[in-house]
């Protein structure tokens, strides 16, 4: 029999302090991006153990009760979006550091962590966590994993399915699947947890998961680059794979719009190089030999200059001068100061193609809006690309046309519509593009096999 009052409910198996009314919940924001807008939901749970998360789950099942997993909500397409009909359950609370293994370097964590307060944690035991991202002051591990997020670091240690070695995951039935592995190597089976690395909550809720964790470096060099050539920089990414020993850590290209426009007024962030260069290759290394590894990328950047495979090149000298290089890149926050509205991307496509994607978007853009502002930069290392597009209005025709725009050339040349964002409700309409028929059936085969009501995250990826 469907209960009714299904809240109180939960406050009386759960304790009236690990559930927020529609009226308390309101009061806190929908998501980190949609700045005034506030969290809209019947009840928020606020579990502080697998077992409340399994409680909270059995009870919604029974009473066909749809859920939206909640981390930090810093999902920038719709993944958290969150109705009044719906219980949204935050990890918030589950955000226990639970064990930081030295000798198999492996760290145990509750899926409502702090990103960055798991780096400072495993660095102060001397190790790294390399996953690192814009969001990590928000973000946690649990959302992490659900959206298999991607970053700075990827292009040499991995994006996140890559850092996960065990698991656990509470079902939408409320059934707690434990595969809590240390070990690399497990074919025992099919390896379920990949099952759940992606599926941004709409297959279980990550609870708890042991990650692989590397040596902390011992050097650390970073340098801002300008070029004018598209090709050179690629052939500089491949002579730096070859040169620098493996410690090849990032590789960010910045086309020059982007650049100009986080280093002029008012932006803070004076222009390390002149704003004249077509593209800007930030590149870092991270590596154990001090003296070596320096000597190697200076060695690669003197080299290229006098090739002519680089124009230009500076080194960060300091920490304040990493900050500086670093928050060029990164504070994209600033972008939605000057422009609104703000259409933001990320997707995935061939190295080799970038550059004509790049100028076909940005000639459609211009050929369908007399005043549209373009910036695109991204991972190249690891083919993925940000983009943000700002045309003046943010109605659903225009949406849908800068979505066009933007996803379609991506089809015939084998990219993605998403890189590391996923799928969410804002670019379900175009997994098409990405996924063949046969693959969406099985996609939605599965979530009828694990959720069969639907009622974890409705709506969203399928």
């Amino acid at each position: 029999m469907i209960n009714s009052n299904i809240v109180q409910t939960l406050i009386d198996t759960l304790g009236k302090d690990s559930i927020l009314t529609h009226e308390e919940a309101f009061v806190r924001p929908a998501s980190v991006w949609r700045a005034g807008e506030n969290l809209q939901c019947k009840a928020l749970a606020r579990p502080k153990s697998p077992t409340e998360v399994s409680e909270i789950m059995k009870i919604c099942f029974a009473n066909n009760q749809t859920v939206v997993p909640h981390g930090g909500l810093t999902n920038v397409v719709g993944g958290v979006k969150t109705s009044i009909d719906d219980i949204a359950i935050t990890l918030e609370r589950m955000n226990v550091i639970e064990e930081i293994d030295l000798r198999n370097k492996t760290v145990t964590v509750q899926a409502g962590v702090i990103l960055q307060d798991l780096q400072k944690a495993v660095a102060d035991a001397g190790l790294l966590f390399p996953l690192d991202l814009g969001a990590k002051g928000s973000c946690m591990i649990g959302g992490n994993i659900s959206s298999n997020a991607g970053g700075l670091q990827a292009l040499r240690y991995g994006v996140m399915r890559q850092l996960v070695l065990g698991l656990e995951v509470v079902l939408a039935d409320g059934t707690i699947i434990s595969s809590m592995n240390k070990m690399m190597k497990n074919n025992a089976g099919y390896d379920l947890k990949h099952l759940f690395i992606g599926s941004e909550g709409t297959l279980g809720i990550v609870t708890k998961a042991i990650l692989k964790l590397e040596d902390a470096p011992k050097s650390r060099n970073t340098a801002l680059v300008g070029l004018n050539s598209f090709e050179n920089a690629i052939d500089f990414l491949h002579q730096a794979k070859k040169n620098l020993a493996n410690t090849l850590s990032s590789y960010e290209i910045i086309w020059q719009d982007y650049y100009q426009l986080m280093t002029s007024s008012p932006s803070t962030f004076s222009p390390p190089l002149p704003q004249n260069y077509a593209y800007y290759v930030l590149i870092e290394t991270l590596g154990q030999s001090p003296e070596t590894d320096t000597t190697l990328f200076q060695n690669l950047l003197e080299q290229s200059l006098e090739n002519g495979l680089i124009d230009d090149a500076v080194l960060a000298q300091s920490q304040q001068e990493l900050d500086w290089f670093w928050g060029i890149r990164e504070k994209v926050e600033f972008v939605f100061s000057v422009h609104k509205p703000v259409f933001l991307f990320d997707v995935s496509l061939p190295i080799t193609e970038m550059e004509n994607y790049i100028e076909t978007i940005k000639t459609n853009l211009k050929n369908e809006w007399n005043d549209v502002a373009f910036y695109a930069f991204g991972h190249m290392g690891d083919g993925n690309l940000h983009l943000f597009v700002s045309c003046g209005d943010d109605d659903e025709i225009t949406r849908h046309k800068v979505e066009e725009i933007v996803f379609m050339p991506l089809q015939p040349i084998g990219g993605s519509i998403t890189a590391e964002h996923g799928i969410g409700l804002e670019k379900k309409a175009w997994l098409h593009l990405s996924r063949s028929e046969e693959e969406m059936a099985l996609m939605r085969m599965l979530k009828n096999t694990l959720d069969p009501k639907g009622i974890l995250n409705p709506n969203k990826v399928v």
